[in-house]
């Protein structure tokens, strides 16, 4: 592989990646990118043959102990000949005795799992506009507000409960981004959900939606499709969670990608019962 290099992307590369990622169909954030880059910003990593990128990998180190594997793309031109392998080696290399997850397309699973990865549930992509409106009554008597109005280590703490390590850079980041609402539902002072909504190339995309019980699901979902044109919108939604499964349906969205999440070890513990939207394919 004479001439093949890997190196760390540039603030020009992560809008390269971003369109390759919109031509792989997985309609990526418009300002992704930003908040990807805080996460961790050694984290990307870009293959270049000749001085082309040709593929790319992300390797984003959380905490200590957890990484996660994302943005796994060699051009169609350059496949088949090995560039994937390095890249992920690479990728791997990096995350190297952590706890590591990911979300695998289908036509990679079986790959996947040959490095050590195993399957804890479904990514199903929904996309439509949900049926009905929102009532003075939805949610259950929550109030659904502004989340930047919070304090923002409430929100963080609120987050830490589904994921497995601190990321309060890449979620300050998440969710501040200009063209983006994040809404929070609130009981007597006490967050019981959280959903965010940003503008993508095709349907804007909900992420997370973390909700005590379906009906706060249900009024968040609602009140964040109002911040979409015509209020189109596509959640990754765990099949782990089949009270979110059946809200989405009964809400006329329809399925339209599929993703395994992943590890390499034990899976997260966490309320999966609450988990109604996953934040990201791409870091989790």
């Amino acid at each position: 592989m004479t001439g093949f290099r890997i190196t760390g992307a540039s603030a020009a590369d992560m809008e390269m990646l971003r369109g390759w990622a919109d031509e792989e169909g997985w309609n990526p954030g418009d300002s992704d990118r930003f908040a990807f880059a805080v996460a961790d910003p050694g984290g990307f990593l870009v293959g270049r043959l000749d001085g082309e990128p040709v593929g790319c990998i992300s390797a984003v180190r959380y905490g200590a102990g957890f990484g996660f594997i994302g943005f796994y793309i060699v051009r169609p031109a350059f496949r088949g000949r090995g560039y994937g392998m390095r890249l992920w080696r690479a990728g791997m290399e990096r995350l190297d005795g952590r706890l590591v997850g990911l979300d695998g397309v289908v036509e990679q699973q079986d790959n996947y799992r040959t490095s050590g990865f195993r399957s804890a549930w479904n990514n199903i992509r929904v996309e439509g506009v949900p049926l009905g409106g929102t009532g003075p009554d939805e949610g259950g008597g929550v109030e659904i507000v502004d989340a930047a109005t919070l304090a923002f280590e409430l929100l963080a703490a609120y987050d830490r409960r589904f994921f497995p390590a601190p990321r309060d850079a890449f979620l300050s980041a998440w969710t501040s981004l200009p063209g983006r609402t994040a809404l929070a539902a609130v009981r007597d002072g006490r967050i019981e959900g959280l959903g965010l909504i940003r503008p993508c190339s095709a349907a804007h995309r909900i992420g997370p939606l973390y909700a005590a019980t379906p009906a706060v699901a249900a009024a968040l979902l609602r009140s964040l499709s109002g911040h979409a044109p015509g209020g189109l919108v596509s959640v990754d939604v765990p099949d782990a969670n089949g009270q979110a499964t059946a809200l989405c349906k009964g809400l006329g969205l329809v399925p339209t990608f599929e993703t395994a999440r992943m590890y390499t070890g034990p899976v997260p513990d966490f309320p999966a019962a609450e988990l109604f939207g996953v934040t990201s394919l791409e870091l989790g």
